[in-house]
């Protein structure tokens, strides 16, 4: 009887396969077989017509020396190459930005034709510009992995993948590209960008099309369902921590933030202003209570009362005088008072949410 793919221990991509979309945008937890069946599917596309994959990296250190001869350890290991090549070949091997079908000799040698074995091609959005004069017309795969981070993205980040992309593509519409991260983040620029609203509101083992006016362009997006009850090495991370739940289950990874200490009344308010940020609106409490001073910040539901006069944080550009896109640059004296209550820990968060919300905007700052 064949298995279901909701009894796999890993990760399938038959279920956004059948979507058809130019676009497939997948996230999960860690270690639930997402690069693993993207990097198959390549093999499988090469194998059967030659079609290689470009693997898309944020950074050139990741996809440069052992970090880049890692990619197919793990297809490696399982005979996948073998398995898909019908024995013609035994593996894959890294050499100067390119894998390479290859054989081993009885020193365990890679053996390939650099000419006729190339599966595929390492690009980093950080170097996008050395790549723009090259063709590449047999890749027909393209698989962004860790798309989604909870440090740092590249300025522009998203003109660096199109461009990337464009690079790759130039007239063809044979070309099926792959998005894959990992749970570390609710806000990132590609959901924004991409026009995928309901990410946010999307239950584990769901998929989402997006579909644009009259263009033919649709975009699939997967909340990989949970393989916690399959997954053995749960055994591991079994503490009571929040921050494991994305490994272990697919959850989105919050951190912990400090919440209000005390109880306090609007007449211990000493100045409100609001950050703007992802389409969520926050109100921000200077609180002074008991020779204490705090800033509370909480979500805001109802539109702000005097959008002329109150000092709103937003990353979008206006020219009012009482907006600023930095909490980090201030201008004015009251807004250096702002930055001196993150600056000295002195900010508290209706819940961890919202803490995560404003984290994020702090780190866009």
């Amino acid at each position: 009887m064949k298995k279901k793919d909701s009894d796999n221990k890993f990760y399938s991509l038959s279920a956004i396969l059948k979507k058809n979309c130019a676009y497939n945008v997948i996230f999960g937890e860690r270690s639930n077989g997402k690069t693993y069946s993207v990097l198959k599917y390549g093999l499988e596309q090469w194998c059967n017509n030659r079609g290689q994959i470009a693997i898309v990296r944020r950074w050139k250190e990741d996809i440069t020396g052992r970090r880049a001869s890692d990619i197919f350890s793990a297809l490696n290991a399982n005979n996948e190459m073998y398995n898909v090549s019908k024995g013609k070949y035994s593996g894959v091997t890294y050499f100067a930005g390119k894998f390479y079908a290859c054989n081993y000799d009885e020193n365990g040698k890679a053996i390939y034709n650099l000419d006729v074995d190339c599966i595929g091609y390492c690009f980093a959005l950080s170097e996008t510009e050395h790549n723009k004069s090259i063709s590449y017309p047999n890749i027909t795969t393209i698989m962004f992995d860790e798309f989604l981070t909870k440090y740092v993205y590249l300025q522009d980040e998203f003109v660096f993948f199109m461009n990337t992309v464009s690079t790759i593509v130039r007239h063809r519409t044979n070309v099926k590209i792959f998005m894959l991260g990992n749970t570390v983040n609710k806000y990132c620029p590609y959901f924004a960008e991409m026009g995928l609203t309901h990410v946010l509101q999307m239950q584990q083992g769901t998929i989402d099309v997006y579909t644009y006016g009259d263009s033919k362009l649709q975009v699939a997006v997967e909340y990989c369902a949970s393989m916690e009850k399959t997954k053995e090495n749960n055994f591991y991370f079994a503490f009571n921590n929040p921050k494991l739940h994305m490994i272990t289950g697919g959850a989105w990874e919050l951190d912990i933030y400090p919440h209000c200490p005390v109880k306090y009344k609007p007449k211990d308010i000493a100045f409100i202003y609001f950050i703007d940020f992802n389409d969520r609106l926050f109100q921000c409490e200077i609180v002074e209570i008991d020779g204490e001073m705090f800033t509370f910040i909480h979500e805001k539901t109802t539109p702000i009362q005097d959008e002329k006069n109150d000092l709103i944080y937003t990353l979008d550009f206006h020219h009012e005088m009482n907006y600023n896109r930095s909490i980090k640059k201030p201008i004015t004296p009251i807004q250096k008072r702002v930055l001196w209550f993150f600056q000295t820990d002195r900010v508290f968060y209706q819940n961890n949410e919202v803490g995560d919300a404003i984290h994020n905007y702090l780190q866009l700052c």
